[in-house]
Formats: C-alpha cells, sequence, structure tokens
C-alpha cells in the first residue's frame, strides 16, 4: 500500500502542475484577446469620431447639439437611419457568432472576434462627441482598475459563484428592459438607476464570468477536450470583454463630463 502511494502520489502531483501550468496560459491567453479586442474597439471609436467632426462650419455637412460640426462622414453615421445599423451590428454578429462557433475554426472565430470589436467601435465613437477626453480616460482607468480586482476575486476565490448566475442574469434582462422603456420615457431619474444598477450587474458578472472561464478550462482538461481549448479562450475574451465594455459606459454616465 505504502509503495502504490509512493507511486501515485508523484504521479498526481505532476498532472496538477501540468493543470496548473496550463491554466495559467489560458487565462493569459484570454486576456490577450480581450486587450487586443478592446485596443481595436478604442482604435476604431477615436478614429471614427475624428473623420466624423470638422471645425469649420463652411465644410460641415451636418450639425449636433452644442456646436459640434459634421463631416459628410459624421452626418451619415450620426444622423441618419445607419446609426441604428451601428449599433445593432455587433448584437446581431454577437448572436451568428454563438449560432456558428461549434462549426468554424478556431482562427475564423478570432477574425469574428475582431471584426465584432471594430463593430464596437464604431458603435461606441459617439462618446468622443458626447464625453471630453479627459473624462473618458479617467473613467477608462477607474474601469481597469475595477475590472482587474472583480476579475482577480472571481479567479482566486473558493467561494461558488453560481449561484449569482441567473439572479444576475435576471437582473441583465430586467436591465435591458428598462433601457427599452426609457427611450421613450427619457427620465433621468430612471437613468440614473440604470447607470447604478448596471454597474452593480457588470461587476457582478466580472467576477462570475471569470470564475467561470476557469472551471471551464479545467473541466475540458479533465476531460481531454484540448481540441476546443482555442474557442474556449475565445468565449472567454468575449464574455469578458463584453462586461468590461458595460461597466465602462455605465460609469461614463457618473464619471463623464458632458461637452
Amino acid at each position: 500500500m505504502a509503495d502504490f502511494e509512493t507511486m501515485r502520489t508523484p504521479h498526481a502531483g505532476t498532472r496538477q502542475a501540468a493543470i496548473d501550468e496550463g491554466l495559467r496560459t489560458h487565462m493569459n491567453r484570454v486576456y490577450g484577446l480581450m486587450s487586443v479586442a478592446m485596443l481595436i474597439t478604442g482604435a476604431v471609436a477615436w478614429a471614427l469620431a475624428n473623420m466624423a467632426v470638422t471645425s469649420d462650419p463652411a465644410a460641415a455637412a451636418g450639425q449636433l447639439r452644442g456646436g459640434i460640426y459634421l463631416t459628410q462622414l459624421g452626418s451619415l453615421i450620426y444622423t441618419s437611419p445607419l446609426k441604428w445599423v451601428l449599433m445593432l451590428a455587433p448584437l446581431g454578429v454577437v448572436f451568428a457568432f454563438s449560432a456558428t462557433l461549434n462549426k468554424m475554426s478556431t482562427s475564423t472565430a478570432q477574425i469574428v472576434f475582431w471584426v465584432f470589436a471594430a463593430l464596437m467601435g464604431a458603435s461606441l465613437s459617439s462618446i468622443f462627441l458626447v464625453f471630453t477626453g479627459v473624462s473618458i480616460a479617467q473613467t477608462f482607468l477607474v474601469t481597469a482598475i475595477s475590472f482587474a480586482g472583480l476579475s482577480l476575486y472571481g479567479y482566486t476565490t473558493k467561494r461558488n459563484l453560481s449561484g449569482m448566475g441567473s439572479f444576475l442574469m435576471m437582473g441583465l434582462i430586467g436591465l435591458i428592459v428598462a433601457s427599452i422603456v426609457n427611450i421613450f420615457l427619457a427620465s433621468s431619474a430612471l437613468a440614473f438607476a440604470i447607470s447604478l444598477i448596471g454597474v452593480l450587474i457588470f461587476a457582478g458578472l466580472t467576477a462570475y464570468d471569470t470564475q467561470n472561464i476557469k472551471n471551464m478550462y479545467l473541466q475540458l482538461a479533465a476531460s481531454g477536450g484540448q481540441d476546443f481549448m482555442g474557442k474556449a479562450a475565445i468565449i472567454g475574451a468575449l464574455k469578458l470583454y463584453l462586461d468590461f465594455i458595460n461597466l465602462f459606459m455605465f460609469l461614463l454616465q457618473f464619471m463623464g463630463d458632458r461637452r
């Protein structure tokens, strides 16, 4: 019996060490993919916002409130029906991506993720016309610090966060419904409540999703699902990317200085 334990323990220890190393590599890939997506989104949003604005009233094709003069491109994407296409396109890509992921190769899935990040940048570019650059940068920094702490908690905590999942999803559905209703009501009080609840929901989802990504890797490693690891990293990066973007946007409603 002692000989068996002597033989078994080193083998188990080696296997656990390999799983731990694989988990660290997997999480680094998840955060790396998410970071690249964030860079793409930020670059597209900034570039598009700058191309959409002109300081010359004579060359302007349109104007927004606050005395912002728009180029032909700006008028097209911010005042024409195309603005609805830009708003809804990322949602359509996410649904299509989820429905066809199993049929995609890992490289194709990664390209689709980059395309989605670019579309999100186009959709979010208007924030540079609404809020000052300094307040956007400050909110981004606060979001990054908060996200890092919440994700670290989700990764390291021994507490099972799975019970939060259904509660957070119900809260998210309610948040979406309330946001749609407020499009018609235009209530500042409701908008404040939506922003506050949104911050809390996506703070919770950041920790919850991080733990889920970790647990998914451990399940795949235990079952020998190595072929799906690449796609699992992309799925995890997409989830955390969406958590970050939404947390940033809701915090911007509190911290952003409007032009």
